[in-house]
């Protein structure tokens, strides 16, 4: 393991597969992630649901694959449109009773990377649209210590430099 949050979620493994194969491998690929950087920022959202700071991305549609998702995610979070998400691996997950499976149950997401230059910023300030799920916007630098970050989030952060 990982790492634990205080939910009892587990990071359990990151599972080094290609892409093209890791659907076909696994069945239960329930979400894709992305970590930002800025320049040498990690960028960070506030989920107005979970009351944390986090990385950017979500659940799967059906029919949807991994990186459609991350393309989804990235532009109704951030407003990015034609960007280069890097793959980086799978993340396994024991995740606790919640909101969309009432039984502990193992799953698995995509992990994503992208490093966009500073005058981006703005641009996803401007033309972000899910402003109700990610009411705002940081650097990891302005909040580490200070407040309340998704542990397996900030654990996320290390798998892209």
């Amino acid at each position: 393991m990982i790492v634990k949050d205080t939910r009892g979620n587990e990071f359990l493994e990151m599972i080094y597969i290609d892409e093209s194969e890791a659907e076909l491998v696994y069945e239960n690929i329930t979400h894709s992630l992305v970590v930002v950087k800025i320049g040498n920022e990690y960028l960070m959202g506030w989920n107005h649901w979970r009351k944390n700071w986090e990385i950017f991305g979500g659940c799967r549609d059906k029919g949807e694959s991994m990186r459609d998702c991350i393309i989804r995610e990235g532009l109704e979070e951030l407003g990015l449109e034609n960007v280069n998400y890097t793959y980086i691996g799978l993340m396994h997950h024991k995740m606790a009773p919640g909101y969309f499976n009432p039984e502990w149950h193992e799953e698995y997401g995509a992990l994503y990377g992208v490093t966009l230059p500073e005058e981006m910023l703005e641009k996803i300030e401007k033309n972000r649209t899910d402003r109700k799920e990610v009411e705002q916007l940081t650097f990891y630098s302005q909040i580490k210590e200070k407040e309340s970050i998704a542990a397996i989030d900030e654990a996320l952060l290390k798998y892209w430099n």
